[in-house]
């Protein structure tokens, strides 16, 4: 129950406890009490955190489980918790050979065989600290003639490019504002601490500068997403300071969509911010699908505008997002939490058969026969469970569990689509994710500024979630790809996150 909102102060509430001593509480005073206390432990109790069913509802009441007895020695854990060396990928590799021995040379220990080179070296990892973005001045020695004047100044050292700021600038630059979240002024400040200026808009002209020489990028990576098995979508609020209407424009807010698609194995991501909702833009990438595919699985939570509205016999495989469905069940589980566990244990057990399945690596088809035959006896369950509490009236459908009920049943197809259609996901968590690079940028930066600073943010995004959504570093691939801006311009397919290698070989 949400109380109402009441102003207290110390010595109003010493004054209530003095006379509570003499004589009972007048109810002003009983509810001016009681409400403090309740919000005090409001304040003070522990969030959580988790999800998880042992999170969200109490444990069942059983008998405690047996100790282990002391004798029995503790488990010692798995490994020694470093990264290996082999973790490294982006260290510079430094190969030292030994001083006094080569292949073949004579054991000096034992003199009675020969030492050889073995085929794994032993690693020694160090790590140095250095500012984000670095700076070396050249002093170019000057001479001058002194009767005409004429001056000659060293040639440049080689491999010194002509631009101030090179590609790996801009690419470091776009890591940490699009990537992890830091503001131009913050990055700005720090530099500063380390004896580098490097002012916000400087910063801003240099991505700017960068994001023009790798739009050709971006655009493919949108291209082939609409040709994807699985698409995924949503959004997330975001401020564009100046952001240009159409007459008569009725909306007020602003989002950033991501699309997260599955296509041939990889995972594209995509970032689309303006006045569109997520299913407008889902239309938008969609009119670039190549009619002789299939209709894709389009995976998105039950909110409408999250649906794209295509033409008319453009057809799309509707797949809802079960972990929007459990949590309409979390959120009530402290009222009910009987009612909830059962649910929620159920759906475990569904998220436990695909984890079972990609154990397995079932194909999809595979896949879609074991949820048939392990999931949907489960769902099966749970339906009639549900149709249950409003047939014997075992709940208000007004009230907090009814109404997560009725969710689950109103799109029961929608949640139930991995049981119909081969491919389709359980949830849109893949999505959500992605979206947190949106909203770790709203949290730190606040805002765009105008629509092309978001224009470049969202290309920056799409290229550095897409790299980590295939393992590849995403700083070189940014270098590489303003390297050969040209070779870009001119076949963009050959240069995606997955294949950009082959092109500089």
């Amino acid at each position: 129950m949400k109380r109402p909102r009441i102003d207290v102060n110390l010595e109003e509430l010493d004054q209530i406890l003095d006379q509570a001593c003499q004589a009972p509480l007048s109810q002003p005073d009983c509810h001016k009490l009681k409400t403090t206390l309740h919000t005090l432990a409001e304040i003070l109790a522990a969030r959580r955190t988790t999800e998880k069913t042992r999170a969200v509802v109490p444990p069942p009441e059983t008998e405690p489980a047996a100790t282990p007895s002391g004798d029995e020695p503790p488990k010692k854990a798995k490994g020694h918790g470093r990264a290996p060396a082999s973790s490294y990928a982006g260290a510079e590799k430094v190969a030292v050979a030994h001083p006094d021995l080569k292949h073949g040379d004579r054991c000096p220990d034992c003199w009675r065989g020969n030492v050889y080179v073995q085929k794994q070296p032993k690693p020694l990892v160090r790590i140095v600290g250095q500012a984000p973005l670095a700076a070396t001045v050249y002093e170019l020695e000057q001479l001058r003639c002194n009767a005409c004047g004429q001056v000659y100044v060293a040639p440049e050292p080689e491999g010194v490019g002509p631009e101030k700021f090179d590609e790996t600038a801009s690419a470091m630059i776009a890591q940490l504002k699009y990537g992890s979240g830091i503001p131009f002024q913050r990055l700005e400040g720090l530099e500063h601490r380390l004896g580098i200026p490097l002012p916000a808009t400087t910063q801003w002209e240099v991505v700017e500068e960068g994001a023009d020489l790798i739009k050709p990028a971006r655009d493919e990576l949108i291209r082939q997403a609409a040709q994807g098995e699985v698409v995924h979508n949503d959004d997330t609020g975001m401020r564009v300071l100046k952001l240009e209407r159409p007459p008569g424009d009725q909306r007020t807010g602003v989002f950033t969509s991501g699309v997260v698609s599955v296509a041939s194995g990889r995972r594209i991501a995509v970032y689309f911010t303006g006045r569109q909702h997520a299913g407008e833009n889902a239309a938008d990438l969609l009119r670039q699908r190549a009619a002789e595919l299939p209709p894709p699985i389009y995976m998105c939570d039950a909110l409408s505008r999250n649906q794209p509205k295509l033409g008319p016999g453009v057809q799309l495989l509707l797949a809802l997002c079960l972990a929007h469905g459990r949590r309409q069940f979390v959120d009530v589980a402290g009222s009910f939490p009987e009612e909830c566990r059962y649910v929620l244990e159920t759906l475990g057990e569904v998220y436990g058969n695909d984890a079972e399945a990609r154990r397995l690596s079932l194909t999809a088809a595979e896949r879609l026969a074991f949820h048939q035959q392990h999931s949907g006896p489960l769902m099966d369950d749970l339906n009639k469970w549900f149709e249950q509490q409003f047939a014997e009236r075992k709940t208000e459908p007004n009230s907090g569990l009814g109404k997560a009920i009725t969710y689950f049943q109103r799109h029961w197809k929608g949640l139930t689509a991995f049981l119909h259609i081969a491919g389709a996901p359980l949830d849109n968590n893949i999505c959500e994710r992605a979206l947190k690079k949106a909203v770790l940028h709203r949290k730190n930066a606040l805002f765009y500024r105008t629509m092309h600073g978001a224009e470049v943010g969202d290309l920056f995004m799409s290229l550095i979630h897409t790299c980590e959504l295939n393992a590849v570093n995403s700083f070189d691939y940014i270098v590489e790809l303003q390297r050969h801006a040209a070779d870009l311009a001119a076949n963009p397919a050959a240069w995606m996150p997955w294949n950009y290698r082959e092109a500089l070989t």
